[in-house]
């Protein structure tokens, strides 16, 4: 009887060690999820807005994913099926040649820096050729409601029904980047002559630049999938990039992108290192997915997006925090940007099948940023 009744307390203590250290294991997780990367401090926010510091611009958007602003103060938006809208004049110009499938369609849209001299506008979208998906850079010239010239300055982008990119910005030296999807093969991240899976950089007509690290139009690789991209006042680039997907979430990142540079997917992720690689600069643990897109230099801080998040995240650069706001008050969020009227707008995606919509979505949204001061 001794005997057994000795067997049977080992096996309780041995028991309890088992679920003791599983029960560390799980706390341990769950801090990870306040701590997105190593000596960030986050603050979780939710703010009185009112409607002096918030505006709908628009609604009844259809999968809306990028906004600028012309000089004259019109407001355009890409929707993905493949129209550009032109919020102020009430017009819908369709794209032609425009693929709606998926993560793909009409997606980038930028400006070019003088716009008022050229009248140069800039889109990134999705098409079908006889070898199957693939993305491109298209320029155009805008008049009024009217686009003519269209013209392909970059192509050769694999497209996928997911991980197409389709970030584009002119940098404040006026060249183009573009940012690419892995388009769900991840060895073409590292293979510097395959466009997909990098940050780009072309010159305004689509010629590469001289300096380019590699004698084409890549100018970082190792990336998922990246959907944002920002400079700050020092012209050091940032962007987000997606994580891992599926059962294994989480793990985005922001990164603070230099030239030749490797960040490392799908070799590292998270604060894996590896030489020759970079490892971001925060990223969201492996329990939490941002699912982070657009994205603004603003006042010292990075500002961006989630998707699946559901929030308007902010990094300061000088002191690492990271705070969050309207986490799920807006739904997904797929764009934020700000205008020179020092306000921030952002985007919902709500209606791309992905998210729940909610009355008159998706949404263009003014937020007044003193509302998100330290």
């Amino acid at each position: 009887m001794l005997y057994l009744m000795t067997k049977r307390s080992w096996f309780a203590v041995v028991l309890t060690l088992i679920i003791g250290i599983l029960g560390l294991g799980y706390l341990y997780s769950q801090g990870r999820q306040e701590e997105p990367g190593k000596n960030t401090k986050v603050t979780r926010e939710q703010p009185s807005i009112t409607q002096k510091d918030m505006k709908v611009i628009a609604q009844n958007l259809n999968i809306p994913w990028e906004v600028v602003f012309l000089p004259d103060g019109e407001i355009l938006i890409t929707e993905r099926p493949g129209t550009l809208l032109l919020i102020k004049n009430k017009q819908k110009i369709p794209i032609e040649g425009v693929e709606h499938i998926g993560e793909g369609g009409l997606l980038g849209l930028a400006i070019h820096p003088e716009f008022n001299k050229n009248h140069w506008v800039y889109l990134y979208l999705t098409t079908k050729s006889p070898s199957g998906l693939t993305n491109k850079v298209m320029r155009y010239q805008l008049d009024g409601n009217k686009l003519s010239n269209g013209q392909t300055i970059l192509q050769g982008i694999a497209g996928s029904s997911n991980h197409d990119g389709g970030r584009i910005a002119f940098d404040p030296d006026g060249y183009l980047y573009i940012t690419t999807g892995d388009a769900q093969n991840p060895d073409s991240a590292q293979d510097r002559n395959s466009l997909n899976g990098k940050i780009l950089r072309i010159k305004d007509d689509g010629n590469i630049p001289s300096d380019n690290p590699f004698r084409n139009a890549v100018f970082s690789y190792g990336h998922r999938n990246s959907q944002g991209l920002a400079w700050d006042d020092q012209k050091s680039l940032w962007a987000t990039e997606h994580g891992r997907s599926g059962i294994q979430s989480g793990l985005d990142e922001l990164n603070l992108i230099e030239k030749g540079k490797n960040y490392g997917w799908p070799v590292i992720q998270g604060d894996e290192k590896r030489e020759g690689m970079v490892s971001p600069v925060i990223h969201s643990g492996s329990n939490t997915t941002w699912a982070p897109s657009g994205a603004v230099f603003h006042e010292g801080s990075i500002f961006f997006v989630g998707l699946r998040g559901e929030t308007l995240y902010k990094y300061k650069i000088a002191d690492k925090s990271f705070k969050e706001y309207f986490k799920g008050q807006f739904g997904r969020l797929r764009t934020v940007t700000a205008n020179p009227d020092g306000n921030l707008y952002i985007i919902t995606n709500n209606t791309d099948g992905r998210g729940t919509p909610r009355e008159n979505d998706d949404k263009l949204i003014k937020v007044n940023p003193n509302t998100l001061k330290d």
